[in-house]
């Protein structure tokens, strides 16, 4: 069933690996619970375990993967947030089904669903409600995260401007 996945592994890399090793989901149920196709999410499997050959990926790795495509700020905090969202049983790792869930969301989902993911990286305590404050610590990440792309253009209060401006 997973063989496609799991090909180009040796015998010796999956004896070495077999005790820290996160096992995917079979691409069946991935592909029935997902809005990718079987290829498409043995293309992402491949990368995703190209970056975290565990199989799953802690926080800290998270923000170093990130980060990479932030050169120009500090996405540190953005990518704690993000990684919360797609740490979706809070066990402080995202496996490979959470990713592809996540994705499948953003890059597919609904207007419905992209809405509630949204929502769920905005609530930070998970309360049910997005507060002013939580608001403008995701505004200070965004900002943050653009670095030199946001701030010689804009004002050092502008992230909380935006809040105040979408609370009104």
């Amino acid at each position: 069933l997973l063989s496609l996945l799991y090909s180009a592994d040796t015998v010796e890399d999956e004896m070495e690996m077999a005790t820290v090793r996160h096992r995917p989901e079979a691409l069946e149920l991935l592909e029935a619970q997902s809005k990718f196709t079987k290829k498409e999410l043995q293309i992402l499997y491949r990368g995703f375990k190209n970056e975290c050959p565990s199989g799953v990926v802690n926080e800290e790795t998270f923000k170093e993967i990130y980060s990479q495509f932030f050169p120009q700020g500090d996405s540190t905090t953005y990518a704690h947030f993000l990684f919360n969202a797609f740490d979706t049983d809070h066990n402080g790792s995202v496996s490979f089904e959470d990713f592809v869930m996540g994705l499948s969301i953003l890059l597919r989902g609904t207007v419905q669903e992209k809405l509630n993911w949204a929502f769920n990286l905005y609530d930070i305590n998970k309360d049910g409600y997005i507060t002013k404050e939580e608001m403008l610590d995701i505004m200070k990440a965004i900002y943050d995260m653009m670095g030199k792309c946001t701030y010689p253009v804009l004002k050092e209060d502008a992230p909380r401007q935006h809040v105040e401006t979408f609370f009104q």
